[in-house]
């Protein structure tokens, strides 16, 4: 994981919403949502239950100058819609290569938001990378569609740490080639 300092994130549009770099005002929303067990559940970081002061840090940490991960916010206020609808995220591995991240808010499962917002990111290809990496645990069919149909190439099975389950969860790896 590379550590350094990083220029300002762009803004990208998407057809419903924006995906833009965080705000501390952000961390009533992603703290209400991340606190919903299944979606702790979905993710390797997100504790269950949510300790005070989580958000505020992770917040904190995306907004740091010298970070390895971006983070933005699937934010469809300008059209109505909430403001948060949920994250994704690009973790610097090593030069050319990204790993990706995302989550959307429960209430809006299955609208297609992660796919409008991997398709952006993708589009819009802000770490300038040649390879993005995803992961999601087996148990989690949803997010491996969302990176099907985003045309990421499974790569095989592996194992992740999940903080809010306390063990280790079969995962499927994903691979998209941006050349």
């Amino acid at each position: 994981m590379l550590q350094e300092t990083v220029p300002k994130q762009p803004v990208i549009g998407a057809e419903r919403f924006i995906l833009r770099p965080l705000r501390r005002s952000d961390a009533g929303l992603i703290a209400m949502y991340t606190a919903d067990k299944r979606l702790a559940m979905g993710t390797r970081t997100i504790p269950h239950p949510l300790p005070p002061g989580a958000t505020e840090a992770f917040i904190a940490r995306a907004l740091a100058d010298r970070r390895s991960e971006d983070v933005w916010a699937m934010d469809g206020s300008a059209q109505g819609l909430d403001e948060v609808l949920g994250l994704i995220s690009l973790n610097r591995i090593e030069p050319g290569q990204s790993e990706v991240g995302f989550w959307v808010a429960p209430g809006m499962w299955n609208a297609g938001f992660a796919s409008e917002a991997l398709a952006a990111l993708i589009a819009a290809n802000p770490h300038k990378a040649n390879t993005l990496l995803a992961e999601v645990f087996q148990d989690n069919p949803g997010s491996a569609r969302v990176l099907s149909h985003c045309d990421f190439e499974y790569l095989g099975d592996a194992e992740a740490w999940s903080v809010a389950r306390g063990a280790r969860v079969a995962t499927w790896t994903y691979i998209k080639k941006l050349d």
